[in-house]
């Protein structure tokens, strides 16, 4: 059973954190193949498995730290029919994949879970084509295509579903309305290019207008990934509506675009203490943006940094110097 489907504890206050880059650490850190960018794949064997547990307790041990909540998300951004279909998995492949995410997450929930600690279970929802370009669906096609994977997130234990890397606005419409469909918690996350607009050409306030008004504003927050602050800092504006639904970021490492991100075959880490301060300057200007992560580049150590930026250790000022002299900052190549 889901533990807060019909009350999520970020939604009241209190700073939360996520993961980073999940599938960059897995390639360039650990040195897996992931087919496809597909993590998911990784649910199907037991060392699969362990290697997901040991990515995600790096970051529980953080939050732990912090004393701050946190929002596992699942390996599933990937797992989607036409992606699925690819790595050789049918419609009952797929959902016992989605099932079996949320019980790994279960699981860690089981053994990291404090009172300040609360850890929400969230199903990753990918876009069906790729982040980086824009989808051509129908909001109407993109509610039943999406409706199975959600399906399976709400016969399991978790407790909402999030879906990321979104740039399609009528997409986005069809998740929101699938998610309700199901009762479902929903949050959306847009992605955006250099300009602070999505590929499509549309701006972020368009798009969140846009979806709240096509779902009687259904999601219950709207967040912000897979780009670099510098991409939407100056996009954002404090006072307005449309800003009070934002309620998280999960940025890239990489000031690059996501053509030079496409094209390469090195990790760009970026900087991760200047990363956190981007943070903190987000978080002082824009108090609601409570859940914090990374995306592409970031691991850990990123996620690190933007904890101490926001709500430094005082106990333990040497701790994050530790992180950040591993060498996992070095840019390694596939």
């Amino acid at each position: 059973m889901s533990k807060y489907r019909t009350n999520l504890p970020q939604i009241d206050g209190g700073t939360f954190l996520s993961d980073g880059g999940i599938e960059t650490t897995l390639i360039f850190h650990d040195g897996l193949d992931l087919p496809h960018f597909a993590s998911f794949v990784l649910l199907d064997t037991d060392t699969g498995r362990r290697r997901l547990k040991s990515y995600y307790e790096k970051y529980l041990a953080v939050a732990r730290d912090y004393g701050v909540g946190f929002v596992l998300d699942s390996p599933t951004w990937r797992a989607n029919r036409d992606w699925g279909a690819r790595l050789g998995y049918d419609a009952a492949g797929l959902r016992r994949i989605n099932i079996a995410s949320i019980e790994l997450l279960d699981e860690l929930r089981a053994e990291w879970e404090t009172a300040a600690t609360p850890c929400v279970i969230s199903g990753a929802i990918g876009p069906r084509g790729d982040g980086y370009k824009a989808g051509q669906m129908s909001a109407d096609e993109a509610e039943a295509y999406h409706g199975p994977q959600i399906a399976a997130f709400a016969d399991a234990a978790a407790d909402m579903v999030a879906a990321f890397t979104l740039n399609n606005i009528e997409e986005a419409i069809g998740i929101a309305r699938a998610a309700k469909a199901q009762a479902m918690p929903c949050a959306i996350s847009f992605t955006v290019e250099t300009d602070g607009r999505l590929v499509t050409g549309k701006t972020l306030p368009e798009a969140i207008e846009s979806v709240d008004r096509e779902t009687d504003a259904s999601p219950i927050y709207y967040m912000i990934n897979c780009a670099h602050p510098s991409h939407f800092e100056q996009a954002l504006k404090a006072g307005e509506p449309w800003m009070e639904r934002i309620r998280g970021v999960k940025a890239n490492a990489s000031a690059r675009s996501h053509a030079e991100l496409d094209e390469s075959e090195t990790l760009d880490a970026g900087d991760p203490l200047d990363l956190g301060q981007r943070y903190r300057r987000l978080k002082r200007t824009f108090p609601k943006m409570r859940i914090l992560g990374g995306c592409c580049g970031t691991d850990h150590r990123h996620v690190a940094a933007i904890c101490e930026a926001c709500m430094p250790l005082e106990h333990d000022p040497g701790k994050l110097q530790t992180l950040l002299s591993a060498s996992c900052f070095e840019n390694k190549s596939l």
